[in-house]
């Protein structure tokens, strides 16, 4: 089987999609021989503020869009990302759904946003001979909301970097020193944007009046309101963009993580955490009471005093952020990226062979 995979979203500035295709893509690289589009060879250290390849690169990618996938490489399958219009005439077309929130929640996107995940929806996924959906509660979506074929979609749960399994207090200690945390702290991870809910965790924690730890909220500016922003400066740690390098040490050195998106595909802070084996607070909705498995204490993302509450039991219960930390980190196993190659590759041979039988039938 002859797979070519996209990574066109590695060229541009992003976060969630382009961290999922360089960890699942090297994992895959790890298990068998796989191709790009365009042709990256080695890649380097992941960075989501800056392309990873030469500029020209981009070319290649505008071209095949242009030429409507005939100037793409012959392969059995290739796997598209939402960069692409489609894929070469005579393979097989593949895609990973991570969320599907342009239409679950409309209102937390901008309008860019919901045309580019229309477009991804007719020219893909309505086309695609196989889809994998990063989580369970995003397949069923898919398959309630999109009317997606349920025989062509398969549920293959993300992975997390072995940086965060493997980090340690001299790394969380490193991280406190670079960003001069002082205080025991309560983190947040993400694209500052409407549905990652920040302005009710701030509503939460101003409530505490909690001296003696504080917030950090760490993740690029995305389509936040100025009001939201304009909260962040005043009484919480705001740490921008974060380097990818130095999320595990941080991670690992926080009292606890607390997440109470509205909605995910996935969730990748919350497996992170629990990787780290730092006890997590998030949401009740959507993949996030899958994903966390038992390793996290959910509450409702909707009321303030729910995630105040739940902040104050884990901030005062030592014994309670020791237990939901081991459990987290149990869970977490679950989401090796080795895994998720051989799943995904598993998926591949399937969707190749059903070319196979058919023009034998």
């Amino acid at each position: 089987m002859n797979l070519v995979v996209d990574l066109s979203p590695l060229l541009i500035r992003s976060a969630g999609i382009k961290g999922y295709l360089y960890y699942w893509y090297r994992a895959l690289c790890a298990e068998t021989k796989v191709d790009s589009f365009p042709a990256l060879g080695p890649l380097g250290d992941l960075d989501h503020e800056h392309g990873m390849a030469p500029a020209w690169r981009l070319a290649q990618v505008h071209f095949a869009r242009l030429t409507r996938g005939l100037s793409l490489p012959t392969c059995d399958v290739f796997h598209a990302t939402n960069m692409m219009l489609g894929g070469p005439r005579r393979a097989k077309l593949t895609t990973t759904l991570h969320d599907i929130t342009s239409w679950k929640t409309p209102e937390h996107h901008t309008e860019a946003n919901r045309r580019l995940d229309a477009s991804f929806a007719e020219r893909i996924l309505r086309r695609a001979d196989g889809i994998i959906a990063v989580s369970e509660n995003t397949r069923r979506d898919a398959i309630e909301v999109l009317h997606v074929d349920p025989d062509k979609i398969r549920t293959i749960h993300s992975g997390v970097a072995e940086a965060f399994f493997a980090a340690s207090n001299q790394d969380a200690a490193a991280m406190a020193e670079k960003y001069r945390l002082r205080k025991p702290y309560v983190l947040f991870v993400g694209t500052l944007e409407p549905r990652k809910n920040i302005d009710r965790l701030l509503d939460a924690w101003q409530s505490l009046q909690e001296a003696d730890a504080e917030l950090v909220i760490a993740g690029p500016t995305g389509w936040a309101s100025a009001g939201t922003l304009e909260r962040l400066n005043n009484g919480v740690r705001r740490l921008g963009y974060v380097p990818e390098r130095d999320l595990p040490g941080l991670t690992k050195g926080a009292a606890l993580l607390a997440y109470p998106s509205l909605y995910e595909g996935f969730g990748f802070p919350v497996a992170q955490a629990m990787a780290c084996g730092v006890p997590v607070l998030t949401s009740n909705v959507s993949s996030l009471p899958e994903v966390a498995g038992g390793g996290a204490l959910l509450v409702d993302p909707m009321s303030v005093d729910d995630i105040r509450c739940g902040l104050r039991s884990l901030l005062d219960s030592p014994g309670l952020r020791e237990t939901l930390g081991a459990a987290g980190r149990r869970r977490a196993e679950c989401y090796r990226w080795s895994r998720c190659a051989r799943e995904s590759l598993q998926f591949f041979s399937e969707v190749a062979g059903a070319t196979t039988r058919k023009s034998h039938a």
